[in-house]
C-alpha cells in the first residue's frame, strides 16, 4: 500500500463513521408538522410560539414573536413548506434556500425564519440526547446573567413610575436594570425636545437613586436623537455611571461618532439582520457592545456567527431579547457557549403567569438563569397556560 492509498483509507474510515452516526438521529428528525400558539401578553403585543414535530414524534419549540404583526403567521406556513420532509439538521441548507425570501419580507420574514430555526435546534438536541448548548461548542457559562428591562411594564412614564418598577425588579434579585425613558420623543416639534429630554434624564436619575450605585443601570435611547443631541445626551448622562448607553441614533456613522466621544460603553444592533448586516456595523466601530436578537438576526446559529465576528474585533456580545420564556431559554443556550458573552436581556414584569408557560419554569436566582442540561432546550410548553391566554 503506497502513501496515497494509506491516506485515502485513513480518511475514508472517519467519514464512514460520521455518516453512520449522523444517519441514525437524522432519520428521527424528518419534520412533519407545525403548530403555532398565539399568546396575549400586554399592550405591546403577543408571543407567537412555534412547535415542530417530526415523523417519529420529536418536538421542538421556537419563538416567532413580533408584536401584533399578522404577516408572521402566513410566512411561517410558507417557510414551513420548504422545511417539511427535511431533517432538522438541515439548518444551513434551509438558510441558503430561504435567505433571499426572508430578507424580502423584512422583519416578519426574519422572525418567522427564526422561530423555525430555534425549533430545529431543539429537535436536534433531543434526537442526540444532548442540550442545545452542546451543539454550539459546549458550555462556558453555567449561569446566564440577565438585566431586567422594565420599559414594557412601566405605564406611568415619570421618575416615580420608572422608579417603582425598578424597585420591584431590584427586590426580585436583578442587579442590572434597563429603561427607555425617551420613548415618545416629539420629533416633529423640535421646540418640545429639550423639555422632553429633561424629563427622560430625570427618570434615569430617579431610577439610579432608587437602585443605588451598586446596581448596573442601562439606558436605551431607541434612536430618538440625532448626532448633535446624542453627543449632548451622552455628556449629560455621565454622572449616572451607566453600564451602557444603547442606540442613541440610527445612522451608523453618527453612532460611531457618539461611541468615540462617550465616556460610558455604548451598545446596539438589535434590529440588524445576519452577519452581512453586522460586519460593517462592527467594522465601523458603531458601538462597544453588539446586541444580536435570536428572533431578528437570523436565529441561533446566526447569533453564534455574529458573536464570533465581535470576538475577533475584541467586542462583548450581549444579546437583545425581551422574549417569551421559550425565546429566553433558547438564547441562553447559545449565550452559554460564547467566550465574549456579557449579559442577556429579560422583559421584566410583562405577565404575572410567565413562570407557568413552560415546564420547568426559568430558574432565576439573583438575576442569573441556570441553563438547562436536559436534551434540547430542556423545557416543554404548558398548553393549558397557552390556551388560557390565547389570542
Amino acid at each position: 500500500m503506497n502513501r496515497r492509498q494509506l491516506l485515502q483509507t485513513s480518511l475514508a474510515a472517519p467519514l464512514a463513521f460520521t455518516q453512520s452516526a449522523y444517519a441514525a438521529p437524522a432519520a428521527k428528525t424528518v419534520i412533519d408538522k407545525i403548530e403555532v400558539f398565539q399568546v396575549k401578553v400586554n399592550h405591546r403585543g403577543n408571543w407567537v410560539l412555534v412547535r415542530l414535530t417530526t415523523t417519529e414524534g420529536i418536538t421542538g419549540l421556537g419563538d416567532a414573536s413580533h408584536g401584533t404583526d399578522p404577516n408572521v403567521l402566513p410566512l411561517l406556513k410558507t417557510f414551513f413548506a420548504n422545511l417539511k420532509g427535511r431533517s432538522a439538521f438541515d439548518v444551513e441548507p434551509l438558510r441558503g434556500a430561504l435567505w433571499p425570501e426572508v430578507q424580502r419580507n423584512g422583519r416578519p420574514g426574519v422572525v418567522a425564519f427564526g422561530g423555525l430555526e430555534h425549533a430545529m435546534h431543539d429537535i436536534q438536541g433531543k434526537a442526540l440526547g444532548v442540550p442545545v448548548w452542546a451543539l454550539f461548542g459546549g458550555k462556558l457559562h453555567a449561569r446566564i446573567r440577565h438585566y431586567a428591562n422594565i420599559n414594557r411594564t412601566v405605564t406611568e412614564r415619570t421618575p416615580d413610575g420608572f422608579s417603582r418598577v425598578a424597585e420591584l425588579a431590584r427586590k426580585a434579585g436583578f442587579t442590572a436594570i434597563k429603561m427607555a425613558s425617551f420613548d415618545g420623543m416629539p420629533r416633529n416639534d423640535v421646540s418640545k425636545i429639550p423639555a422632553f429630554t429633561q424629563i427622560g434624564i430625570d427618570c434615569i436619575a430617579g431610577v439610579r437613586k432608587t437602585i443605588g450605585p451598586a446596581s448596573d443601570l442601562l439606558v436605551d435611547a431607541h434612536s430618538n436623537f440625532d448626532l448633535h443631541r446624542g453627543l449632548e445626551l451622552a455628556q449629560r448622562l455621565e454622572p449616572m455611571k451607566l453600564f451602557w448607553l444603547e442606540e442613541v441614533c440610527r445612522a451608523t456613522p453618527d453612532l460611531a461618532a457618539i461611541n468615540k466621544a462617550a465616556v460610558m460603553p455604548t451598545a446596539g444592533g438589535e434590529s440588524i439582520f445576519g452577519t452581512i448586516g453586522y460586519f460593517p456595523y462592527i467594522k465601523a466601530e458603531a458601538v462597544d457592545i453588539v446586541m444580536p436578537d435570536i428572533k431578528y438576526c437570523g436565529g441561533l446559529l446566526e447569533t453564534k456567527k455574529i458573536a464570533a465576528i465581535a470576538e475577533a474585533a475584541g467586542m462583548p456580545c450581549s444579546p437583545h431579547g425581551p422574549a417569551s420564556p421559550i425565546g429566553n431559554i433558547a438564547a441562553a443556550h447559545v449565550c452559554a457557549t460564547l467566550p465574549n458573552f456579557q449579559i442577556l436581556e429579560l422583559g421584566y414584569g410583562e405577565t404575572e403567569w410567565r413562570a407557568e408557560l413552560i415546564d420547568p419554569p426559568e430558574a432565576f436566582d439573583k438575576g442569573y438563569l441556570t441553563v438547562p442540561d436536559k436534551p434540547g432546550f430542556g423545557v416543554s410548553l404548558n398548553e393549558k397556560t397557552a390556551a388560557k391566554h390565547a389570542v
